[in-house]
């Protein structure tokens, strides 16, 4: 139930705090006087995309907060809901409070004053609300609505989201299978991937490769050099007359003699040893290498051609062998996809066959389900209708199957008379507004009591009604708020006159600044008698009214 509303700076409306009640609440006013404002300033607050043209002129700000008192039946829901968000929730109390702030820069929404996403209290709102907006009545001409409500009524929302899923299912392997097929080879293109692999495979280089070739080649084609110099080293080292192991002993020699005339040269002849033993290592290293060095000339050619397949495939499949490498796994993958093109495309074929199976069965389960609640749907309408003045109505189901989809395999539609002895016709063929608005009502008080909404919200559902039907509409919308509340907007005095609460809306000018105010009305008698035409008759009138219902 929604307990307390207050909107600052929306539209019209520059602050307002409206406690609301259980039972039938009715707000009335003037024309323009912002009625319709305080509904739209609850879409606002659940959600439903607005600019900033909300915001009131010369306000930088605007805020719309609620305070609801959830249903016990619906708290299990609501709570996993808002837990889901990470967002606290007593069960034990019930309470929610919403709240949605708009500001140039955009808008913030807030559950239980925690931050929260406007799809968040979307759902929300779907638990607590059901709102029939102005001219709502009109989409009950359209038979996809009327499947709607009949689902909603018969308890095949479930099912019918299950078709909807399953459809998805069924378009989204459809996509897969046709991504496959599109980017499948052709025959020319595996032709091309087999020849590419058949190449690479026959030289079947190794990471790398290309580079130690090229230093085993540049070493090999260098060989006759590398040697003589290496040798040529040997020989200055240790083997030549003169060489530098020879030079290193006059050292020796050289560094005795100083140590005879009395110097100290301990620590020299230590670093002389040291000096030899490392041209003597480099003697043995230089000689290593000379020997490891082949003059062989089928070898170098052997080296040469390798390195001329290795620079072929990386020209054609290249640049490098890391992006060879890569190509060839690709191509690779493709062709074992061209080769598994049958198998696979089988199995596309079978998982879609499999799912249209599936997607047969519950459309067949839901339009079976459809039909055997649809007697009793119409048959609540019927009952409820009688009650707003259609004393001799008769509602007909039509069902007409269809290609499974979203919705099921079923088209419905809703055939109706107003009169005993008339044909039945589609709603579609119904011109009058006045006799749409009475069949909304009706079937929002039946949907009411198949969903268990607490609260439900009519604007101006008693447009182009008036006379003894106005006072069936009245009577109806009263009954309907001893079971929940109902949040009503109105220009009728009969409608009015049967409400548990009355508000009245009204809107001033002030130094060139409109505003809207609400209040709640201790003695509705002078508005009841506005809205009969504020005649000393109408106020009469208003009296016996409210006299007479108040006594009922």
């Amino acid at each position: 139930m929604l307990n307390y509303l207050q909107i600052d700076n929306y539209a019209l409306i520059e602050h307002s705090e409206v406690e609301f009640f259980p039972g039938f609440n009715v707000i009335t006013g003037e024309s323009g006087a912002g009625k319709s404002i305080m509904l739209g300033a609850l879409s606002f607050l659940t959600g439903e995309r607005t600019g900033q043209n909300v915001l009131r002129t010369g306000a930088s700000r605007c805020s719309v907060s609620a305070v609801f008192t959830v249903p016990e039946a619906l708290r299990e829901e609501v709570g996993k809901l808002l837990d889901e968000s990470g967002i606290e929730f007593d069960p034990l109390s019930g309470e929610l409070s919403l709240r949605r702030v708009m500001t140039s820069s955009g808008s913030r929404q807030f559950a239980n004053d925690q931050p929260c996403s406007a799809k968040l209290s979307g759902a929300l709102a779907a638990f607590l609300i059901d709102r029939q907006k102005v001219n709502e009545q009109l989409s009950l001409q359209q038979p996809a609505r009327q499947l709607e409500l009949l689902d909603r009524c018969a308890g095949t929302v479930e099912l019918r989201e299950k078709c909807a899923a399953l459809c998805a299912s069924l378009r989204e392997i459809c996509r897969e299978e046709e991504e496959f097929r599109e980017n499948l080879p052709s025959a020319a293109e595996a032709d091309r991937l087999k020849l590419m692999l058949d190449e690479i495979n026959a030289v079947n280089p190794e990471p790398g490769e290309d580079e130690t070739l090229a230093d085993k080649f540049r070493m090999a084609s260098n060989a006759r050099e590398i040697i003589g110099i290496s040798e040529g080293l040997v020989q200055l080292l240790s083997e030549s007359e003169n060489s530098i192991a020879d030079l290193m002993g006059t050292v020796y020699r050289k560094l005795d003699d100083l140590s005879r005339l009395g110097a100290s040269c301990d620590g020299l002849s230590q670093e002389c040893t040291v000096i030899q033993e490392g041209i003597e290592q480099l003697g043995r290293e230089l000689s290593d290498l000379s020997s490891k060095v082949d003059l062989d000339p089928e070898e170098l050619a052997s080296i040469e051609n390798r390195m001329g397949d290795i620079f072929t495939l990386k020209r054609r499949y290249g640049p490098s062998l890391e992006e060879l490498f890569a190509n060839r796994d690709r191509a690779a993958e493709e062709l074992a996809r061209y080769n598994a093109a049958a198998a696979t495309a089988a199995a596309f074929a079978a998982r879609i066959a499999h799912t249209r199976e599936e997607l047969e069965k519950l459309c067949q389960e839901l339009s079976n389900q459809r039909k055997k609640a649809a007697g009793g749907f119409l048959s609540q309408i019927e009952e409820k209708l009688r009650s707003l003045g259609f004393g001799k109505c008769r509602f007909e189901a039509e069902f007409t199957p269809c290609e499974p989809g979203p919705a099921g395999a079923d088209r419905f539609e809703m055939l109706f008379s107003a009169n005993a002895g008339s044909q039945v016709l589609p709603l579609r063929k119904i011109a009058s507004s006045g006799e749409l608005s009475r069949l909304m009502l009706g079937l929002k008080t039946v949907l009411a009591d198949a969903d268990d909404v607490p609260t439900v919200i009519f604007d101006e559902i008693d447009m182009n009604i008036g006379g003894e039907t106005a006072n069936a509409v009245g009577e109806e919308l009263h009954n309907l708020g001893r079971s929940r509340q109902i949040i009503s907007i109105s220009h009728l005095a009969q409608v009015a006159a049967r409400a548990d609460h009355h508000f009245k809306v009204s809107k001033s000018a002030d130094e060139g600044s409109v505003r809207s105010c609400v209040e709640l009305l201790k003695d509705p008698e002078p508005e009841i008698a506005r809205m009969l035409g504020n005649t000393s008759a109408a106020r009469k009138h208003a009296k016996e009214l409210l006299k007479e219902l108040r006594r009922d």
